[in-house]
């Protein structure tokens, strides 16, 4: 059984991107394609995207270019870790809720486990070599996210309009300090989306099924809701640490927009203040993070198991890494069949290609700022970033071979 996607440039013939795609996959096949990407895809949320749309997109074509751009546009919009709710949608996409779970878990367990031997002591990154590996995997991140920029705006923004509204949402993003700027930039592009873009594509009649009906949908509002404003009440008249702990967890992750960075003052205003975790120990913990492959929220799996009351350790590990997940996941769950249906509407789809117009601006933005300032210091650090571009584009390589190519130039480039 097939379902057939088409692609949002309609200057080319009907026929034209028009691709067969497979609608059924196993949950062990999400499993095995989200660990490779939970063991490679280093450089933050913005990478995360990249690397998610070389390997679901450009490679599988699971979906194509503009439903993975709505995909990218609604997970923004909402509280949560934004690429772990894009990485959910598609195993929710390809195997229904197995497949969900399968992609949470394997984008997920890699980096969460890696800060758990941390919390242990094992820090397996030091010296001049671990610097130098590190640093190269921020190169990679160049090349992914530049890759990513190129390709989705060849697509989502074949005309002036669209590339206008790319150029304004980045400019947005980059000359604003605000942490709301990435939400203020998609905002931008839905409005000017409703205004420019009515007439600049044909209305798409055939979208990927969204595997959540709207029973399942008010059921996980419910529940998010529920958690939200319940957990603080069970907090207040119990004494256990356990609830405690979910509580400032699920809170954390329940507020936060936009990526993973933003939710550090939040954690830290929840552990360190009540003296849970040591303002040196976040910190650490923090600098860890930065360089594991995987979502930062996994950072919660660290401050979970150095926690100085009970539950610590692997319980307490697997306490925070569940509870800051939790409310982002619900929320997306209880948002998408009513996306399905409100994305349908002509009107609405205009808008949507101004929103896709603007994630490409954001997209550009960030490749800018915080990851070409963050890696690129000097000509080598641009060829090694180059390098990885033209194998990505030119080649095809896989990210994998692009990923262990410029880490062992980062770390060649530290030992001279």
């Amino acid at each position: 059984m097939t379902w057939v996607t088409t692609m949002s440039d309609r200057s080319a013939p009907a026929t034209a991107g028009v691709e067969p795609v497979r609608a059924e996959g196993s949950a062990l096949e999400v499993l095995r394609v989200a660990t490779k990407l939970g063991l490679t895809s280093f450089g933050g949320p913005i990478a995360h995207l990249g690397y998610f749309h070389d390997e679901y997109v450009r490679r599988r074509k699971w979906l194509d270019e503009q439903d993975y751009a709505d995909l990218v546009a609604l997970c923004q919009f909402a509280p949560g870790p934004t690429s772990s709710k894009v990485g959910f949608s598609l195993g929710l996409l390809r195997a229904g809720y197995l497949g969900g779970l399968a992609a949470w878990a394997g984008f997920t367990l890699p980096s969460a486990l890696l800060l758990l031997l941390f919390s242990y002591g094992a820090a397996v990154l030091s010296g001049r070599v671990g610097t130098g590996l590190l640093h190269g995997l921020k190169l990679v991140a160049v090349a992914i996210v530049a890759q990513a920029v190129w390709g989705m705006a060849r697509t989502l923004c074949p005309d002036r309009e669209r590339a206008s509204i790319a150029g304004v949402a980045a400019l947005i993003v980059l000359l604003s300090a605000s942490a709301f700027s990435q939400l203020a930039a998609i905002l931008f592009g839905a409005m000017a989306g409703a205004w420019l873009c009515r007439d600049t594509g044909q209305i798409r009649t055939e979208h990927p099924a969204i595997k959540v009906s709207r029973r399942a949908g008010v059921a996980a509002l419910a529940v998010f809701f529920g958690l939200l404003f319940g957990l603080p009440l069970l907090r207040a008249i119990t004494t256990s640490q356990a609830v405690a702990m979910i509580e400032a967890f699920y809170r954390s992750g329940a507020l936060v927009f936009g990526g993973g960075h933003v939710v550090l003052p939040l954690l830290r205003e929840a552990v360190v203040a009540p003296g849970w975790v040591s303002d040196d120990a976040f910190l650490a913990g923090y600098g860890a993070a930065q360089a594991v492959p995987g979502p930062l929220f996994t950072f919660a799996t660290y401050l979970g198991a150095v926690m100085t009351p009970e539950p610590n350790g692997v319980a307490g590990a697997a306490l925070g890494l569940v509870a800051i997940f939790l409310p982002g996941l619900l929320l997306h769950l209880g948002t998408l069949p009513f996306w399905e249906s409100f994305r349908r509407r002509p009107g609405t789809q205009a808008v949507m290609r101004g929103i896709n117009a603007g994630v490409v601006g954001l997209l550009a933005a960030a490749l800018y700022s915080p990851i070409w300032t963050s890696a690129v210091q000097g000509p080598k650090d641009f060829a090694v970033a180059l390098v990885g571009f033209v194998l990505l584009v030119a080649w095809k390589a896989p990210p994998v071979i692009v990923v262990a190519v410029s880490a062992m130039a980062g770390a060649a480039l530290a030992l001279r």
